[in-house]
């Protein structure tokens, strides 16, 4: 029986990385073949959380295989149906309005994009301190698109940033195994996620 084929991209939002590693080894353990993937400024910074050399030698140590990186090499993963499923942890404010607006001009958002042109399942893992404001009207709009899927996220410091949404990433496999079924895992919002 061959495995679910998983491609996982990662945008910004740096801050929760540790934790997207930890999903990412989680997926693998659970037998997944997962695919990293990097948005332009992943593989392009260096920032007070991890160089992006770590961040790439991270996730090859974990999944075996090198970052897709480019453009060129995201956009045969729809016409070739190299993956069964796609993951953006973390997706962005930017990254979300992006997509919300049909822009994917980075390999993380043309990989989703040509993944679903075969309708298959795409879930995203949003963090963004505007979540409750600006990038509001992007989460809405995404919500209905066809085969796309939310890891369940909430508020993750109300009083301290109280238009910060972030996903909680101890719930990507479950989502993705319900995204998989066609399925939202419920519930999608949940209240204050700091953890105290």
């Amino acid at each position: 029986m061959s495995k679910t084929r998983v491609g996982f991209a990662l945008t910004g939002s740096y801050c929760t990385f540790q934790r997207v590693f930890r999903a990412v080894e989680q997926l693998v353990e659970e037998g997944y073949e997962v695919t990293p993937i990097l948005s332009f400024s992943v593989r392009d910074r260096d920032t007070r959380f991890y160089s992006k050399e770590a961040v790439r030698d991270t996730l090859l140590k974990i999944t075996g295989k090198e970052p897709i990186a480019t453009m060129q090499e995201a956009e045969p993963i729809g016409p070739r149906k190299l993956l069964d499923a796609y993951v953006i942890a973390p997706m962005t404010g930017a990254s979300l309005g992006r997509m919300a607006h049909g822009i994917f001009d980075t390999p993380a958002l043309l990989g989703a994009k040509s993944h679903l042109r075969n309708g298959r399942p795409v879930l995203i893992a949003p963090s963004t301190n505007d979540g409750l404001s600006t990038s509001a009207e992007n989460i809405g709009k995404i919500l209905v698109m066809r085969n796309v899927y939310f890891v369940p996220f909430g508020q993750d410091d109300p009083v301290g940033k109280p238009r910060s949404l972030v996903a909680d990433f101890d719930k990507i496999s479950a989502a993705l195994s319900a995204a998989l079924a066609g399925a939202q895992l419920q519930p999608m919002l949940y209240g204050n996620l700091k953890k105290g």
